[in-house]
Formats: C-alpha cells, sequence, structure tokens
C-alpha cells in the first residue's frame, strides 16, 4: 500500500503543471473591509539608527498572522507617496486589512510588510513645502538608507530570508518612482518589484533597465499598474512600451480610476498575490488594460481612450443621428446603442499626432470632447498616440522659454496677420543678450499654430537648451498663407516678400535678435520646405542654415519653378556652398508622400555639387516625423 500511494505522489509530481497560478482578477467589493472571525496580524512602530541620514528614523512594519520568530518569512517594503510618510498606507490603504483578509482566503504567502519613511532626511516630516528641491532628493537618497540601513536592521531583528528571491519592493506615486528606481537599479537585492500609478521620480526606460537581458534572467515580477485617469499613466506607459519592445516579462495593469487609493490598495491586492511564489509569465499579456484618456482630449472627457496597442475607442452621444463615422487614417463606423451612445474601436493607430474628425450624417464636425487644431485647411479635432521616442518633447522640470503672439500689419498681402515666436528661457532677465534666429514654416492646410501646438516646439527648444545640445535662439512661426494656390510660383514670390521686407525687419525691431545671416536659418515642413528651398537658396546671403523637412520640387506641378532653381544653382554653386553652413533635407521615410520628389532633387543636388545633408526618420509625412527633425536640426544651429 505505502508503494502505491508513493508512486501517485511520484505520478502528481510529474502531472502538475510547474506554474499553477492564473490571472489575478479585480478586488471585489469588501476586500478592504474589517472581518470578524478570522486571524489578524500586527502593526507596529520600529525604530532603526540611520547612518545615511545621521539619527534615529521610524517605519511601520506588518508581521503576518501567526508570526513566529522561529519560522521565516520573505519581505515586502511598501513605499508612500510625495505628501505622505510612513503612516499614509495604514491611514488610507489599511494594507493590515487587505493583508489579513487574503490570508484568511489562503491567497497570498506568509509575509512581512515593512513601511518605511521614504524621506530620507533628518527632519523627515511632510511639512511645509512637499515639493522643494531638498525633501525631493531626500526620496532619491533613501536608497541608500534603505539598502544600508533599514533591510539589515530588518535582518537582524526579524526572522527574514536574507536573499534576494524572498525580498519585494513596491510604493505608490513618489514611492512607485522609488520602487521601480530601486528595485531595477538593484536587482541583486529585489527579485519582486511593483509599482502603482508611479510618479515622474521614475527614471526613463532606459536608464531603469539598460541591460534587458539581464533583467529577463533576474526578475522574478515586474508590477506595472495605474488608473486610466491618472495623469501620471504616461510615465507607466514609456515604461511597459519599453519593456514590451525590449521582451522583459512584466504585468502592465491599467484600471479604471484616478490618482488616489481605489487604485493603489487593488494594486496591493492583486501584486500581494503573486509576490514569493511560482509566477506563471504566460498569463502576464492576458491581464486587461483599459483604455486611457487621450491627452488631447478637453478637460475630463474620457473620450476618445487609447488601448494599450493603439487602438482608440471613440463614443459620442448622438441619438438623433443616422450614421456616425470617424475619419482617422480611414473611416471606422460607429455602432448605436438603445440610449443613443455611438461607439467604436479602431484598428492599431500609428505613434504621434494625428488629425481627425466625426462624421454625422455625412458632415465633419469636430469632436467635443477633443482639442481641435487648425490642419487639414480647417479646424480640426487632434488625437495624440502616446509616443515611446517622445521624451525629447516631454514637460520637464527645467527653465522654460515662452510662445509669445505678435500681430502686425503687411504691406505686402495688405492685411492684419499674426506669427508666433518662441524666446527661451532667461530672455525678459537677459536684456542685453542678442539672440540668433530660427525662422520655421508649417505645411499645407496649416497655419502659425501649426510649429507652436502640433509641433510643440517650446517643449523641444525648452529642452535641447537645458542639456545644452541646443544654443539659445528665438524660433519665429509665421503664417505661411497669403492667398492664392499654394504651390504657384506667385504665392512663393508672394511670401518670400513677406518674409524679407516685413517679417524679419518686424522681428530684428522688436525683438533682441542677432541681425547677420551666421545668425539666421530657415526652415519648413513640406509646402514650408517649398518655400524653404524658393527663399532660402535664392538668398544665402540673408539665410546661412537652411532645414527641408518631407519636401522636394512637386513633379511635374513645379517642374518649370525646379528647373529654374537648378539653373540658378549651376551658376552660384561655389557661392552657395561658401554661404551656407547646412542644407539639412529630412524625409519620414518611403512612405513619406514627398519621398520621390525629395529623391529627384537629391539627385540633382548631386549634379550641381550642392552640398548637403540628408536624414531619414521612418514614419511618414507626420508631425512626429517632423518635431524629430526639428530636435535634430536645431542641435546643428548656430554653432
Amino acid at each position: 500500500m505505502k508503494k502505491i500511494v508513493f508512486n501517485l505522489a511520484i505520478l502528481l509530481l510529474f502531472t502538475i503543471p510547474a506554474f499553477t497560478q492564473g490571472v489575478i482578477e479585480h478586488a471585489a467589493p469588501g476586500f478592504d473591509s474589517l472581518r470578524a472571525g478570522i486571524a489578524h496580524g500586527r502593526i507596529d512602530t520600529i525604530s532603526y539608527n540611520s547612518a545615511t541620514v545621521g539619527n534615529p528614523r521610524k517605519a511601520l512594519i506588518y508581521t503576518p498572522p501567526g508570526f513566529s520568530k522561529k519560522s521565516k518569512y520573505p519581505v515586502l517594503y511598501l513605499l508612500h507617496g510625495i505628501g505622505g510618510d510612513e503612516k499614509e498606507w495604514l491611514k488610507g490603504g489599511t494594507p493590515q486589512v487587505v493583508l489579513d483578509n487574503l490570508y484568511a482566503e489562503g491567497k497570498i504567502e506568509p509575509m512581512i510588510v515593512v513601511m518605511p519613511n521614504g524621506r530620507a532626511m533628518k527632519d523627515d516630516r511632510a511639512t511645509g513645502n512637499i515639493m522643494a528641491p531638498d525633501k525631493v532628493q531626500a526620496f532619491a537618497t533613501f536608497e541608500k538608507d534603505l539598502l544600508n540601513d533599514l533591510i539589515p536592521y530588518i535582518q537582524k531583528k526579524y526572522p527574514v530570508y536574507t536573499d534576494r528571491e524572498h525580498r519585494a519592493i513596491a510604493g505608490l506615486s513618489m514611492g512607485g518612482g522609488q520602487s521601480l528606481n530601486f528595485g531595477l537599479g538593484n536587482l541583486d537585492k529585489f527579485a519582486w518589484i511593483g509599482g502603482f500609478s508611479s510618479a515622474p521620480n521614475t527614471k526613463t526606460p532606459e536608464q531603469l533597465v539598460p541591460h534587458p537581458v539581464e533583467a529577463r534572467q533576474k526578475i522574478k515580477l515586474l508590477w506595472i499598474s495605474c488608473g486610466a485617469s491618472d495623469g501620471l499613466v504616461s510615465f507607466s506607459k514609456r515604461t511597459h512600451d519599453y519593456l514590451q519592445k525590449n521582451n522583459v516579462p512584466h504585468i502592465y495593469y491599467i484600471e479604471p480610476g484616478v490618482h488616489d487609493f481605489k487604485v493603489w490598495k487593488n494594486g496591493l491586492y492583486m501584486f500581494s498575490q503573486l509576490i514569493f511564489k511560482p509566477v506563471d509569465t504566460a498569463t502576464f499579456s492576458k491581464y486587461p488594460v483599459v483604455g486611457a484618456p487621450a491627452a488631447t482630449n478637453v478637460r475630463n472627457a474620457k473620450y476618445p481612450q487609447i488601448l494599450a496597442d493603439h487602438r482608440v475607442i471613440f463614443r459620442i452621444k448622438a441619438p438623433e443621428a443616422q450614421k456616425v463615422q470617424v475619419d482617422l487614417v480611414r473611416k471606422y463606423d460607429l455602432v448605436k446603442d438603445t440610449g443613443g451612445l455611438w461607439t467604436v474601436t479602431t484598428d492599431s493607430i500609428g505613434e504621434g499626432f494625428h488629425y481627425y474628425s466625426l462624421l454625422i450624417d455625412g458632415v465633419a464636425v469636430a469632436d467635443p470632447a477633443s482639442e481641435t487644431f487648425y490642419g487639414m485647411g480647417r479646424r480640426a479635432s487632434g488625437i495624440e498616440i502616446p509616443f515611446a521616442g517622445g521624451s525629447y518633447y516631454a514637460l520637464r522640470d527645467v527653465p522654460h522659454g515662452d510662445i509669445r503672439i505678435r500681430k502686425y500689419f503687411s504691406k505686402v498681402t495688405g492685411s492684419w496677420r499674426q506669427l508666433y515666436i518662441y524666446t527661451p528661457p532667461g530672455y525678459d532677465a537677459n536684456t542685453n543678450e542678442k539672440y540668433p534666429v530660427l525662422y520655421i514654416l508649417h505645411g499645407g492646410g496649416e497655419d502659425e499654430t501649426g510649429w507652436a501646438t502640433q509641433g510643440k516646439t517650446d517643449l523641444i527648444l525648452d529642452n535641447l537648451i537645458a542639456s545644452k545640445k541646443a544654443e539659445p535662439m528665438l524660433v519665429v512661426m509665421p503664417d505661411a498663407n497669403v492667398g492664392g494656390a499654394a504651390f504657384d510660383e506667385s504665392v512663393l514670390k508672394t511670401f518670400e516678400s513677406e518674409l524679407k521686407e516685413i517679417i524679419i525687419p518686424l522681428v530684428e525691431k522688436n525683438y533682441r535678435a542677432e541681425t547677420d545671416a551666421g545668425h539666421r536659418a530657415l526652415a519648413g515642413l513640406s509646402m514650408g520646405g517649398i518655400h524653404t528651398l524658393y527663399t532660402g537658396i535664392k538668398n544665402t546671403e540673408m539665410f546661412s542654415w537652411l532645414g527641408v523637412f518631407s519636401s522636394g520640387w512637386i513633379q511635374a506641378r513645379q517642374a518649370d519653378i525646379a528647373a529654374a532653381q537648378y539653373d540658378f544653382m549651376k551658376t552660384n554653386a561655389a557661392m552657395i556652398n561658401s554661404n551656407l553652413k547646412a542644407l539639412w533635407i529630412s524625409m519620414g521615410g518611403k512612405e513619406d508622400i514627398a519621398y520621390r520628389n525629395c529623391q529627384l532633387m537629391l539627385t540633382k543636388l548631386d549634379e550641381l555639387n550642392i552640398k548637403h545633408t540628408y536624414s531619414e526618420y521612418p514614419g511618414g509625412h507626420t508631425w512626429p516625423v517632423w518635431r524629430n527633425n526639428l530636435f535634430n536640426f536645431a542641435q546643428l544651429l548656430f554653432k
């Protein structure tokens, strides 16, 4: 009989899957309610000496039901947000109740949970200006305090395992950023890492996981969660995008909610059930990701929502409409429910900015839930699909310049007009300093607002100047629409006059601008690139730097204009090459609608021995390409 039992045990050992844990479900109502009749853990306050800070520091510690000094336990270090302290989880998240209930249901491994004060400074209270630089720095300093002071104290005073496989770190908001920073930065210390609504202190993905192969080998579980309507969701999203791209297994869980304990408690509920036990990475992709409202939505608008795979959910209420479509890359038919709500989920949409319109019974209208932009020759809605490579135009804690609007009367067009102008950080304070000027032109169907809004010129320049990759400069964004057919030579000539006779004198009279060619650049996208070619090549005594983005003479419509310019180049090649410090031409890859025209032009430039630099950035004829063009071109200028 004993032999039969033994053989049965062996059979079960080899037939039970190595990973038996499925997808953890979102917490059900009552998961955080105090229950009678179950065993309860204990919350205590501890004090440990911190050599890092130079004085004793406090933390809370949760020991599980049935805690015994004769047993050994894994440890979870649970971190708070920027406005909290070691008691924030206790007050807002009641972790002891959540964990007690899970123990009673047999869903989690016995563990010790340490809730420290993540503000490592002598006065670590959450008082005064919690955003003061020294207090923010203290959250980074806590890494040293955690590793060198707190963990050794816990290991000395409590019966805990001391290896990385039995140590986890997780936190909310600022603590979520700390958890990702410290956990991923110390894979020899932590195998289980969780970030709940991680804040802007989260390092960039490239800094967090510089060695994806090592991360894949060492991480037991990497958990990233956030509320879909949390303004900080982009920090979780950029980390997820990088991890996904580099095949680092992780759980990315986006749930309905904002930046509050409803989301964070559920994060603890789900994360705690996964740690310190076998985890099946094959289940990771099965965790749901609800849509996050697009960054381009108007305030409080929940739709459009962007899913993790860049599909977009559109929803609009139009009970009397007979047919509703959204025109975004292609047309999608919305489906109406009994309450008059129309909904559709699109295919995956390319990263970056896209114009779109609603078509209601055939009439194109702007989506009332979205910001509008002048494009497509009219006001249209726009949607920003999160872009993993868009950190260079992210809003950062750096000195910021201003975008100003200047109205003026043009004698060339006989009308009142306006331009936008970016003034760099310190412009108003440095009153004795003069600045070089980049004149940058929009594309067809757009106007002077294009580079200021869709193009994110100010953020790109702010970040470049702060990192000393670009010279402080003025950036002038005029309206190149002067009436007439956009690509006719008469219109090109009119704008040349507008720029030379009106705009440049206006800028140099009213702003502290350098006035020589060496400190003057001209660039443009698409139609603006054609203006740059037409005006810039003939006036190299005025502009030493030319940038042509997604453009080239339109064949065969502009064949005569191109031929005349090539004749000019042939005659004046030596002068052009001498005067220009850069003729920088870029294209959005073969999918760019201007690609063929540009290639024909490049061939001609080579024949004429006109010096130029060519660059490609994939993305087609779109704003992500042109933002990147500005990012790269600006770094060349005025050096």
